[in-house]
């Protein structure tokens, strides 16, 4: 691996713990790449500072392609896949085909084998003979390491590999690389690819249970000290003990044992619901005022894993704001918040007025052209910029909604998987489901997980996991869209697959 990779990703991961004084000191020193990479793993610091490059560069890939853009659209949260005209038609209607189309995945597989690449560069430095690395800083960094390494592997599956089953886990995908040599790895299965991905979450949750401060003191949202900076802080922002707990969770979901998703969802009720009142939760459901009066509509105190991404707003006015033509836009489709408008979606959509994610969206007026549309179009403003507010640059990877709703799922009792659904829905607004109707128990949780992840590209992934033939549509008010199921899978982008030619 060359450090200039390296050091981009260093340049880059100013935003969580160097400063700019310290990035110049790096720049000076020698540019042989054998050299640099030997340089920056000589001290701690430098340890973190790749570390943190990795999570900077996450941006790249996660803020976009697969939060608010490519990932969501291909969900069918928004009005695109009937108009032919619209900017993202292609993704709305998963025509693979095309150039374009092709362009975007073979960026998202390149991007995240990169940031492996990078990880296991890390890694091998932190286990090399007379590694620099001290025992304070090895859990951590190794740590999170391997859950990164394991959560970009996981995504790239989840994309790119077969709806999960004994009749595919057999199926040929990509690579699983877990080291650094530069040649071409041979692929694996699907289930070789899960497989080290629970293995690494596995090791990874090892060295971090006794030592993340976010077990006994919480997200640690303030400045550290000037020996340590933000080192072990901040650790929303981070792959935390609990973030790898619901990783795990998601990716034993995937493979259909649900036993062990209930017990790792379930473990993480111990950073929600706290008992002992002397104890405050390490994340808590976001209140009706820090949602509505504060406009906290990412819902900060919920996130587990979250990207810090400083131009999250570029991302929010290239995709929704109300300034870009209509047919560059994502939006809803109708033109109205009102629960009784049977032509917005927004009536089918929400099931319950008072639904404080109703918040998400607003009803826009001025055209693109600064003109008034005496009909409005619905704008989604969860992104939208709010100076005042401390999660003002997240874009949620993790909410704590998700382990209620695993817990719903895989519990094999109908009575508390309403009552984690209740739960869920009371911190929303909304009415209790009363029957416990185990009929449509699935298609309620599917609906109450739409509603949460929009924007966070998880949906489609939801979709995938149960082969579902009909979605929600986003191209009408209500009702659904069929569902081919290998639209699901993506070919392998041409910029891989000619290198195996």
């Amino acid at each position: 691996m060359k450090f200039n990779r390296i050091a981009t990703l260093f340049i880059s991961a100013l935003l969580i713990t160097s400063s700019a004084s310290s990035c110049a000191k790096w720049l000076n020193v020698e540019m042989e790449d054998s050299i640099m990479e030997n340089t920056l793993f000589k001290t701690n610091e430098g340890f973190m500072t790749a570390l943190n490059g990795v999570y900077s560069e996450m941006n790249g890939t996660y803020a976009g392609a697969l939060s608010m853009g490519m990932i969501d659209i291909m969900a069918q949260y928004y009005s695109v896949k009937g108009n032919a005209q619209h900017k993202y038609y292609m993704y709305a209607n998963y025509d693979y085909s095309q150039e374009s189309f092709d362009s975007t995945s073979g960026s998202i597989w390149t991007n995240l084998y990169f940031l492996i690449a990078n990880l296991n560069v890390i890694l091998e430095h932190c286990d090399a003979e007379n590694s620099a690395i001290t025992a304070k800083y090895y859990p951590f960094v190794k740590g999170e390491a391997l859950a990164l390494r394991a959560m970009f592997h996981f995504d790239l599956l989840r994309l790119y590999g077969p709806i999960y089953g004994p009749d595919t886990e057999n199926t040929l995908v990509m690579p699983y690389q877990a080291t650094t040599s530069k040649e071409i790895q041979p692929l694996e299965s699907a289930k070789s690819i899960l497989d080290n991905v629970i293995n690494d979450l596995l090791e990874a949750e090892k060295l971090l249970k006794d030592v993340d401060p976010i077990i006994t003191e919480g997200v640690l949202h303030s400045a550290g000290d000037e020996n340590e900076g933000n080192n072990f802080r901040y650790r929303q922002y981070r792959m935390n003990y609990y973030a790898i707990q619901l990783m795990l969770a998601r990716a034993y979901q995937w493979q259909g044992n649900k036993t062990e998703a209930y017990n790792r969802a379930h473990n993480v009720l111990t950073a929600i619901e706290v008992e002992d009142p002397e104890k405050t939760a390490v994340f808590r459901f976001s209140t009706k005022d820090e949602i509505v009066a504060g406009n906290d509509r990412v819902f900060g105190p919920e996130v587990m894993f979250s990207l810090y991404n400083m131009k999250r707003v570029s991302n929010y006015n290239s995709f929704f704001n109300s300034n870009v033509e209509i047919l560059n836009r994502l939006t809803f489709i109708g033109s109205s918040i009102s629960p009784s408008d049977q032509n917005s979606k927004i009536s089918s959509f929400y099931d319950d007025m008072n639904d404080v994610r109703r918040s998400m969206w607003s009803v826009t007026t001025e055209t693109a052209a600064g003109e008034e549309d005496s009909e409005g179009s619905l704008s989604f403003v969860k992104y939208e910029d709010i100076t005042t507010a401390q999660s003002r640059y997240m874009v949620p990877l993790m909410r704590i909604s998700e382990v209620y709703l695993i817990l719903a799922e895989c519990t094999g009792n109908t009575e508390e998987a309403y009552g984690y659904l209740n739960t869920l829905r009371n911190n929303r607004g909304c009415t209790h489901f009363e029957d416990n109707d185990p009929a449509v128990l699935q298609t309620r949780l599917t609906n109450e997980f739409a509603r949460e992840v929009i924007g966070e590209g998880q949906l489609f992934y939801h979709y995938k996991r149960l082969a579902m033939e009909e979605i929600a549509a986003g191209d009408k008010a209500s009702g659904t869209t069929s569902m081919t199921l290998s639209n699901y899978v993506l070919p392998m982008p041409k910029v891989e697959a000619d290198k195996r030619k």
